[in-house]
Formats: C-alpha cells, sequence, structure tokens
C-alpha cells in the first residue's frame, strides 16, 4: 500500500460533477500528511473534457478507464473499473462524492477489495499512526460520530458535497490509462438511458444555491413565483413534505428528514415554520434565508438572515433586485 491518496472524479456526460473538484481539496491535505501524492480516477466514455478540468485541480497523477460500455453508470461496471484502478495504484485513502452515484458505488467497492468504508463523512485527518481518521454527522446533525480506520487495509470516504471548497491550481499531471476488463457478472444490468428526474430543474442534494417553498404558497401554480427567483439564481428548488403531500411539488425535491439531505451555500426558505424535520435536511446549509409571515416560526431560530412579511410580495421584490443587480 502507497501513501498516495485516490479521488473518483465523477463525471457525466465528460463533465465533472461539482463535488469531484470538492474532494481534492482534502486529499491534497492528507497527502500533505502521508507524504504521498493526490491520484484521480476518471470511468466513463468520452471524458476529454473531464480529464482537462480535474487537471487543473492540481491531482498528482490522473488515471482513466474509457470504453463504450461505461458511457452510463452501471454500478457493477464502475465497480470492476475503479477496483481495478485501487489495485494498480494501491492507494492508503480513497475518496468518493457523497452522490448519488459515490453513496451507491462506494460499498460495492470497498467489498470488492476488502477496504474499511465510512459515509457521509464531513472532516478527515491522519492520525499519529498513519491512518485516516473521520467524523460524520448522525443523528440527522445532532452528534457527531468519530471513526478510526484501521491501518492495513484501504479506507474508503464518502465525503458530503459543499463540505471543502473546489480545488484550484495545477496542471500537467501525469496520466495514465487502463483497460476496461468486465468481471462475470457485469453485464447483468445494462443502462440504456438516463432521465433526468424533474425535467431540467437542478437537484436539490447537487445545487449551490436552493430555494425552497413550504405549504404556505397554497398551490402549486403559486410555486411559480420561486421558480422564478431560483431560475435568476441558478438556484434548484426544493420544498417541504407538507408541500409535496399537499401535490404542490413531487417528493423528488423533498428536504427533511423523510426526504433529501442538503448543504448548499445559500438555502432560502419561503413560507416554511421549520419543523424539526426540515431542518434535519438543511441545517448543515452555509447561509440560512427565512422568509415568513409568522414572526414566531422556529426556522428563525435557525436562520442567519430573516424576513418576517408576505412571501408573495417579498419573493416577486426579490426576484426583480436579482434582475437588477444582474443587469
Amino acid at each position: 500500500m502507497t501513501n498516495d491518496i485516490l479521488v473518483f472524479a465523477e463525471q457525466r456526460n465528460d463533465k465533472l460533477h461539482p463535488a469531484a473538484l470538492q474532494i481534492v481539496t482534502p486529499a491534497k491535505e492528507l497527502a500533505a500528511k502521508t507524504g504521498g501524492k493526490v491520484v484521480a480516477c476518471l470511468i466513463g466514455g468520452t471524458l476529454n473534457a473531464a480529464v482537462e478540468a480535474i487537471d487543473k485541480t492540481g491531482v498528482g497523477a490522473i488515471v482513466t478507464v474509457s470504453a463504450p460500455a461505461l458511457a452510463n453508470y452501471s454500478t457493477l461496471r464502475y465497480r470492476t473499473a475503479l477496483a481495478a484502478v485501487i489495485g494498480k495504484v494501491q492507494p492508503r485513502v480513497v475518496l468518493l462524492p457523497a452522490t448519488f452515484m459515490g453513496r451507491d458505488l462506494g460499498p460495492r467497492v470497498a467489498a470488492k477489495v476488502g477496504a474499511a468504508l465510512a459515509t457521509d463523512v464531513t472532516s478527515l485527518s491522519i492520525n499519529a499512526e498513519g491512518s485516516l481518521d473521520i467524523i460524520r454527522p448522525v443523528y440527522n446533525g445532532k452528534a457527531s460520530c468519530h471513526v478510526g480506520f484501521p491501518k492495513d487495509r484501504p479506507a474508503i470516504a464518502s465525503v458530503r458535497p459543499n463540505t471543502f471548497p473546489a480545488a484550484t491550481g495545477g496542471g500537467g499531471a501525469a496520466r495514465e490509462t487502463l483497460a476496461y476488463t468486465p468481471a462475470a457478472g457485469d453485464d447483468r444490468i445494462d443502462v440504456k438511458e438516463v432521465a433526468k428526474a424533474g425535467g431540467e430543474v437542478k437537484d436539490v442534494t447537487e445545487a449551490d444555491i436552493i430555494v425552497s417553498g413550504g405549504r404556505a404558497l397554497k398551490s402549486e401554480e403559486n410555486f411559480k413565483i420561486v421558480f422564478e427567483l431560483a431560475k435568476e439564481l441558478d438556484a434548484a428548488v426544493g420544498a417541504s413534505r407538507a408541500a409535496c403531500d399537499a401535490g404542490y411539488q413531487p417528493h423528488s425535491r423533498q428536504v427533511g428528514l423523510t426526504g433529501k439531505t442538503v448543504t448548499p451555500r445559500l438555502y432560502i426558505a419561503c413560507g416554511i415554520s421549520g419543523a424539526i424535520q426540515h431542518l434535519a435536511g438543511m441545517r448543515g446549509s452555509k447561509v440560512i434565508v427565512a422568509i415568513n409571515s409568522d414572526k414566531e416560526a422556529p426556522i428563525f431560530k435557525l436562520a442567519d438572515y430573516g424576513i418576517v412579511g408576505d412571501l408573495f410580495k417579498v419573493l416577486p421584490a426579490m426576484t426583480a433586485e436579482v434582475r437588477r443587480l444582474k443587469g
């Protein structure tokens, strides 16, 4: 086992996922402690643009596995490809983004290579023995779990998106290509087409900015003012459980304990009172703005900025101001 840190640089259609740029940042910090280098792994069909993008983050080396069979994500095929890269690089630590793909792929790869695994990690360090220590939130963010990894096997961790800033500065990394050799049973599942849930609207788990609406929007039609602000901010649209249960928005946009956990740079809660189930899913947001007509709403206790007012007046005014600032 080497002292290198391997990062799985997730891409889709030759475009890097933003979280892939972010996990290079902790990888560099770990590599500085182990004395190794950061190695980026990219798996897919065409990888030209994605390779150039990850090279600009300052990784020490890039390993690609490219084949037509890998054009669309397949759990079994990507497991085989990433396991082959791990066997080649022999890294001390493997980092993946805790996206849908990373959460699905991590456990399968760990089982394949006999590695230890931790998920949804928010802090990483190398301890005095030279092995990985991590911190991950538990009980919906109410507590943190400190996990130490054994030194005699690879450590795999999926890192929560938007926990670290995107890495920059670099270029000219050494590049190597590995051939994809499918394992028995890899072709049991064949992905023919990938449909994006919710049309062209961003998924809340992948967005830097989220504008969420609650039951106070009163109807699906009224959610248009949320979409208008989200469009101007290049944001995703979220919703509370009450709004989704009422049919105002699909459950794919639900944020909360029974929905999705999000960690955007900016979270704008519109007409959401702040039930504990909702707060559990968005309390990790960097900046929270709450808009509510009830000044006693629980969400104001968590918000960085609060606006007490009628959201049907506040949201259009905010949208108009964003348009003005954009020129």
